[in-house]
């Protein structure tokens, strides 16, 4: 393909790589990736029957499924999926915010950083799902518990994301800004922002798997809606089945949250180069 572009005059790249051999590696990829997920399923469904487990301990895929539809119409699984799903998401937006703002206001003043970071660290240190009796003491048995176990999760890696890109920013052209005479603000959005980009991108996507977990422990230790709720009411009732299930569509939530992310940072992102494999 290369020899042939050069013929018809086109200039090729050195070390370009035939687009052919790259879509046959990426389907490649693919199948070795459903095989293993066949070989799962299967083994799945086959291996606990042979092996005389109790449904009640480890249900198989076809009682998974069976039990998927009683869920979908009888426990009313797409009205808690929705509700999970919109949890996590205001959560996550709204712990993304604020910890976006507190690292960069932490970032441009480090006299505020020396005095609140005890504080942080402490915070940050201690276990967030243990908030959450304490919140259900606070505001009761409703979605608020939830909402604010999920905010106090995501808040933290997004701020240090941030505060630590804000550290590596080059100063040689802050003081370069400065001489020119651009504000404050200037400064921030020319060369501070764009340069904490990729470490706010990170911190987002390791949030967004966190928020999955901040709604799920707020519904199991007091909620009465959501995926959470589910799952503890299948392991007081030994229903292995609605407990897999209940899981499987948390997971699918998060898969989503982090895809539409990593999507959105190659948006961003677009002109930082990418390693080749």
């Amino acid at each position: 393909m290369a020899v042939a572009a050069q013929q018809a005059g086109t200039r090729v790249p050195a070390g370009a790589k035939p687009r052919r051999s790259f879509s046959l590696a990426r389907h490649g990829t693919l199948l070795a990736s459903l095989g293993i997920l066949a070989g799962f399923l299967l083994l799945w469904e086959f291996l606990p029957p042979a092996l005389d487990v109790p449904k009640f301990i480890i249900p198989t895929v076809s009682d998974c499924l069976v039990e998927l539809k009683r869920m979908w119409f009888q426990e009313r699984l797409f009205g808690h999926t929705m509700s999970t799903a919109f949890y996590t998401v205001l959560g996550f937006a709204i712990g993304s915010a604020l910890g976006a703002v507190m690292g960069y206001l932490l970032g441009m003043s480090a006299f505020w950083e020396k005095v609140l970071s005890p504080y942080i660290l402490a915070l940050q240190i201690a276990p967030k799902v243990a908030f959450a009796p304490l919140f259900i003491m606070w505001f009761g048995y409703n979605a608020m518990p939830k909402l604010l176990v999920t905010v106090l999760i995501v808040f933290f890696p997004v701020m240090v994301n941030v505060l630590q890109a804000m550290r590596t920013v080059d100063r040689d052209l802050v003081n370069l800004a400065r001489a020119y005479k651009l504000s404050r603000w200037g400064i921030f959005r020319k060369i501070e922002m764009p340069s904490t980009l990729p470490n706010l991108m990170a911190g987002l996507r390791i949030a967004s798997t966190l928020a999955v977990i901040g709604v799920t422990v707020g519904e199991l230790v007091g909620g009465n809606t959501g995926l959470g709720f589910l799952i503890s009411y299948g392991g007081g009732q030994a229903n292995a089945a609605m407990v897999f299930n209940a899981i499987l569509f948390l997971t699918l939530i998060g898969i989503v949250l982090y895809t539409v992310l990593a999507r959105v940072e190659e948006k961003i992102l677009h002109y930082l180069p990418k390693a080749e494999h």
